[in-house]
């Protein structure tokens, strides 16, 4: 059985606004300029749980000037809201220095690509500091073969974190290459 009504229904479209879902995370610590992929997975995190993160990747909207469709402004302001908030949390999860050296970013795109590309450029030397370390690394009859083998371990862990694989078995090859002269016959063995 339909209900009818002499009125008829008037559908309103409200522009969107992202409403935050409750934040299960918690702000990450001030990035200093040190650990820039933590904390940049962190914040992406945290503006996520935020439905800020679009603000991140999303071109500025045109409205001409003489525009007169009200959900077209609405729907503008809405955004500027989001990338107001977006820019500042972003801002806010900066130590006091960069604050001041980023603040003048005027969308929360500009200021996430600035950051990217300052600090991640950065973290390509990291990635030749840490196969460095890797290729210099040596076992030296002085120290306890298990804290060698720990540090050894952070390394391997250190290059697996930066992207780069290592195969089980070249691992194992390169830990015998990195014995002291002493261990010539283990050396010798073969290798599995």
């Amino acid at each position: 059985m339909a209900i009818e009504s002499a009125n008829p229904v008037t559908m309103v479209v409200q522009p969107h606004v992202a409403q935050p879902i409750a934040a299960q995370g918690k702000r990450p610590e001030k990035f200093s300029g040190n650990d820039f992929k933590r904390w940049h997975q962190k914040m992406l995190f945290y503006l996520t749980t935020l439905n800020l993160a679009r603000f991140l990747s999303e071109e500025v909207p045109i409205v001409s000037e003489g525009e007169t469709d009200t959900q077209k402004r609405a729907a503008m302001d809405a955004w500027g809201h989001g990338d107001f908030l977006c820019r500042n949390y972003i801002l806010n999860g900066l130590s006091d220095t960069l604050y001041s050296v980023y603040s003048s970013a005027t969308t929360a795109r500009a200021l996430w690509e600035s950051l990217e590309k300052k600090y991640k450029t950065e973290d390509a030397g990291l990635k030749k500091f840490i196969v460095g370390k890797f290729l210099d690394f040596k076992i030296v009859d002085s120290k306890t073969v298990m804290n060698q083998v720990q540090e050894f371990q952070m390394i391997l862990h250190d290059l697996h974190a930066e992207g780069m694989k290592l195969s089980e078995s070249f691992q194992v090859a390169a830990m015998i290459e990195k014995l002291p002269p002493l261990w010539k016959d283990f050396k010798k063995l073969p290798k599995a």
